[in-house]
């Protein structure tokens, strides 16, 4: 048995679940926070084709600023990483004198 959605023509489609992006940041930046974009992201097409069309469009919000939190969580991981360097390269030098 199969079973076909028909979309309401007066229905628009349903909003960008983001998960290209969630994938993405998962796999290259925030494990964690990256699953939780991914969980959101799944629940838009869900949401959306049982009529619950605000609670779709929160979730792929969600989506959306969670791959964005993954994606910064990288940003910040290096610049404390390299900052870090910076300081040990420093403190090195420092006490070589």
């Amino acid at each position: 048995m199969s079973y076909i959605c028909e979309m309401n023509p007066n229905q628009s489609p349903p909003p960008d679940n983001h998960l290209v992006w969630a994938i993405l940041s998962t796999v290259l930046c925030c494990l964690p926070l990256g699953i939780v974009a991914i969980i959101k992201s799944s629940k838009v097409d869900q949401l959306w084709y049982q009529g619950h069309y605000d609670a779709a469009r929160k979730a792929a919000a969600d989506a959306k600023k969670w791959s964005i939190y993954s994606a910064l969580s990288i940003a910040l991981i290096l610049v404390v990483y390299f900052a870090f360097i910076v300081l040990m390269l420093f403190f090195q030098g420092v006490s070589n004198f």
